[in-house]
């Protein structure tokens, strides 16, 4: 445990050096300079790998409360994406694998001597939290400490062996020895820059676990955890041409635009301003010729949308389509056919609902696919017309009508019809075309009826 503590202590002593020596690269230089509220360019992209030691003990809590007092020190590695989204605040999706174990377990039922807990894979979503990047007279950060927090998923196996050497395969309460479980990892670090596109990546993190079955050891009411101190590398995707956001300091660059804006001598400044009033008197003259010009070529009298330079056909009377010279266009000749015809009667003799919905029955669907393909292979257009009988209240039956009118619109337009040349309306009971009094006349009121045009 003292080893351990010792261990953290020398990483928490580093950092803290580390950060006093962050701002390495002076303002003058404009290597890393981009201009303040530009949105760049700048690298937001990187991959990292990373290998170290993984241990049941950690930094946080009191390490001889865990299940098992004498921690090992196994191998593990990993790596991670990272996306920075502005110079303090990056999201890394991280991935580890190694091995964890330790011996000695407190004494309870069934203590064991030790376990191993092999971590086939984890991953995780972190926020990573950039300090000391912020500076009013650096412009590029040499060391940069950070913070990470996140959540993440895992899937391990664990074996425990007794005093005599017997080592079995711990499994859930599922009978499962491959297990996974969510995880929290929580961890601290800094990166030194080796170059431009490269830094060295140290780090500390520990992760919770939100079970007790880690160690394949369950004693006492607290989670079980585990550390992983790591050395890797950060390697930056872009041109290393372009900065980088976790580097660039932003203040710097707002100190830097306000220094240069400033080192003008008044004359200069004072001979900008006279030649740019020169220039904005000269514009203004230009443009208020130019606008008397355009005024002339920007009247469209007969409001056909074609100016009057343009229009060859002036005068249209209001709403007419006109082509690009401001002629009316030639309305299409539509020639419906008797087999045409056929097949939407075909369709209104099939067409059945649900009783009191407007549920188009399967009955209906074949004869309604062949009126679709009409719609789409010769581009007519089609009116639906709803009607009910007077059974039931006037709203009910004109909302019923209009609804089932829609419904054959969205299945039409379902099979590919094009839905602006379809119109869906619904009449309710006020076009009888029998009477009311007879179930029959009723049935004939109750109908869809279909024109095609």
């Amino acid at each position: 445990m003292k080893t351990n503590l010792k261990k953290a202590s020398l990483l928490l002593t580093g950092l803290l050096a580390g950060s006093t020596l962050f701002a390495q690269t002076d303002s003058v230089q404009t290597t890393n300079y981009v201009k303040p509220f530009s949105g760049g360019p700048v690298r937001t992209w990187s991959i990292g790998f990373n290998g170290g030691l993984l241990t049941p003990f950690t930094i946080f809590g009191a390490n001889g409360r865990q299940d098992f007092r004498q921690p090992q020190s196994e191998i593990g590695y990993g790596g991670y994406i990272k996306k920075q989204f502005s110079p303090t605040f990056a999201l890394q999706a991280d991935f580890l694998r190694g091995e964890v174990s330790g011996t000695r377990g407190q004494a309870g039922f069934g203590t064991p001597n030790s376990f191993n807990t092999k971590l086939d894979w984890s991953g995780a979503l972190s926020a990573n939290i950039t300090l000391g990047n912020i500076s009013w007279f650096h412009s590029k950060t040499s060391i940069q400490p950070y913070l990470t927090a996140g959540a993440g998923y895992m899937g391990y196996k664990t074996t425990i062996t007794d005093a005599a050497g017997n080592t079995t395969p711990y499994a859930n309460g599922a009978g499962e020895n491959t297990i996974n479980e969510w995880f929290v990892p929580v961890g601290l670090g800094f990166k030194v820059n080796l170059g431009p596109s490269v830094n060295l990546d140290l780090g500390y993190q520990v992760n919770f676990v939100q079970s007790d079955n880690f160690d394949g050891y369950n004693i006492g009411n607290s989670n079980d955890r585990f550390s992983y101190a790591h050395i890797g590398l950060e390697f930056l995707l872009g041109s290393s041409k372009t900065p980088a956001m976790a580097t660039y300091n932003p203040v710097n660059s707002m100190r830097t635009e306000y220094v240069w804006q400033n080192a003008q001598t008044k004359a200069m400044l004072q001979a900008q301003i006279d030649a740019e009033k020169a220039k904005n008197d000269q514009l203004r003259n230009d443009l208020n010729t130019t606008n008397a010009n355009l005024a002339k070529l920007t009247i469209d009298s007969d409001g056909d949308g074609v100016l009057d330079i343009n229009d060859k056909c002036p005068n249209t009377p209001s709403g007419t389509k006109v082509d690009g010279s401001g002629c009316p266009l030639a309305k299409p000749v539509v020639v419906i056919t008797e087999e045409d015809r056929r097949v939407v009667k075909d369709a209104i003799s099939n067409l059945e609902f649900d009783l009191g919905k407007a549920t188009i029955r399967e009955k209906s669907f074949a004869s309604l696919d062949r009126v679709a393909r009409l719609l789409v292979d010769k581009n007519f257009s089609l009116k639906l017309a709803g009607h009910t009988d007077n059974t039931g209240s006037k709203d009910l039956n004109m909302r019923l009508s209009k609804d089932r009118a829609e419904a054959i619109k969205t299945y039409l337009v379902d099979k590919g019809a094009n839905a602006s040349r379809i119109e869906a309306t619904g009449y309710g009971q006020l076009q009888p075309i029998a009477t009311n009094k007879t179930a029959a006349g009723r049935q004939q009121n109750r109908r869809v009826e279909f024109t095609l045009y």
